[in-house]
């Protein structure tokens, strides 16, 4: 139960970090953070087998989330990337500035 909670909060702050912050690369550290929470979720909840074993399938869809949080993170921080090189900023503002 304990796990749970701290998933959820986890992904709370995570949920919190990335419509909080204008920072690219910040937000990207929230969504990680969030990801991170829905994982220990997922393996938390997993029921044990008849055996005494664990059940494989959520440890599976947690690696698999994790290989595919590892692509979008790259890809979110290559898109970063480009708008500081184009833009000159790595922040999502809302209104242009004036020169």
């Amino acid at each position: 139960m304990m796990f749970i909670l701290l998933g959820a909060v986890l992904f709370a702050l995570g949920l919190y970090g990335a419509f909080a912050r204008r920072n690219v690369v910040l937000k990207l550290v929230a969504v990680n953070i969030a990801s991170s929470g829905v994982f220990l979720v997922v393996v938390s909840v997993a029921p044990p087998l008849p055996d005494g074993g664990t059940d494989p399938l959520p440890q599976a869809l947690v690696l698999t989330g994790i290989v595919i949080s590892v692509a979008v993170t790259a890809f979110g921080l290559a898109l970063a990337r480009r708008l500081g090189a184009d833009e000159g900023r790595a922040t999502l503002d809302d209104e242009e500035e004036t020169s």
